[in-house]
């Protein structure tokens, strides 16, 4: 098995060994000048930031797709040679899927779809423990994980026997905590409070 070793210019060096395996291997280095690849002493590996239209992370035939880091604590993908999708320093997860440019994702952080009529049974949901049932059409919705305040955004729809037919029902919504929403379902009619045999809750943040 050979191997290349490249001495630093004042300590340290670089070893370059072929595999054991039939067949050649090339590796083939860039061009141009600069870093392609460092290594720390914590078995890291550092590449250039690279960009959108030459990403530092990328695969041989596709090389305008790939992962590049435009600022400190962020990393960008691109695909065909444009942004396309980021995690900023802050943690947000952005990305153009009609937006018309690469952008913050908010997503639905809760949601539920349950019978209330009787006893609450929930048919489906996502991120959502209970529901509870304060009275005739009257509904608390429990998260499993809390949001981080109250000021996230509820909508809710309600039918009383899920047809295309069905009508004269309405739905008021509050987020009440950081884990729970209220809804309260009503017939149009006269207002008095109802039980729906379909009720959908749905909670952005």
């Amino acid at each position: 098995m050979a191997k290349l070793i490249l001495n630093g210019s004042t300590s340290g060096s670089v070893t370059l060994e072929s595999p054991a395996v039939s067949g050649t291997t090339t590796l083939t280095l860039p061009a141009t000048s600069g870093t392609v690849v460092v290594t720390s002493g914590a078995q890291t590996i550092e590449f250039a930031d690279g960009s959108a239209s030459t990403p530092s992370i990328t695969n041989s035939g596709d090389t305008n797709t790939g992962i590049f880091f435009s600022a400190a604590d962020t990393i960008d993908f691109a695909e065909g040679g444009a942004a396309c999708g980021q995690f900023d320093s802050s943690a947000n997860f952005k990305f153009n899927s009609g937006y018309g440019s690469v952008a913050t994702a908010y997503g639905c952080r809760a949601w539920v779809n349950f019978n209330g009529s009787g006893t609450p049974a929930i048919r489906a949901s996502g991120n959502v423990s209970s529901i509870t049932d304060r009275g005739t059409g009257r509904y608390t919705v429990n998260l499993s994980t809390a949001l981080t305040d109250a000021n996230g955004s509820v909508v809710a729809s309600v039918s009383a026997n899920g047809t295309t037919d069905d009508k004269n029902r309405s739905v008021d919504c509050n987020l009440l905590s950081s884990s729970t929403a209220t809804t309260n379902c009503y017939a149009d009619t006269n207002e008095v409070d109802t039980d729906v045999a379909f009720v959908q809750v749905a909670i952005f943040r």
